[in-house]
């Protein structure tokens, strides 16, 4: 599977953005899509994740209820909208594909990442 990320930019705080990651290839091979971020000077970390057939999602708890994460099988694309963005959320995202129906907030769980996008946010 290749991925395509797209969306990151200049955001105000409180603001909001949408990234989005194209998938192409085998899909099959794909059953659940995620994000990923890494801020300067740290270590990636997860952010959500979605399964391709269930819809059934999962989110680290440092977003959970400001951002959505989403489908769209029939252009094998996963949005992430991302709400009341704060300075620490500063970050290039990158999106990832698992196999594996199970720990989805493990990188090592990801067999194929995209190149990032950056996503700043800045009063």
């Amino acid at each position: 599977v290749q991925l395509q990320a797209s969306g990151g930019g200049l955001v105000q705080i409180g603001g909001s953005l949408r990234v989005s990651c194209e998938a192409s290839g085998r899909k099959p091979s794909s059953y659940a899509m995620g994000w990923f971020r890494q801020a300067p000077g740290k270590e990636r970390e997860f952010v959500a994740a979605i399964s391709w057939s269930t819809g059934i999602t999962r989110y680290a708890d440092a977003v959970w209820g400001r951002c959505t994460i989403s489908r769209d099988n029939a252009k094998k694309t996963v949005n992430l909208q991302m709400n009341s963005l704060k300075p620490e959320d500063t970050a290039v995202y990158y999106c990832a594909s698992t196999p594996l129906h199970f720990q989805w907030s493990l990188e090592r769980s990801y067999n194929s990442w995209g190149q990032g996008t950056l996503v700043t946010v800045s009063s």
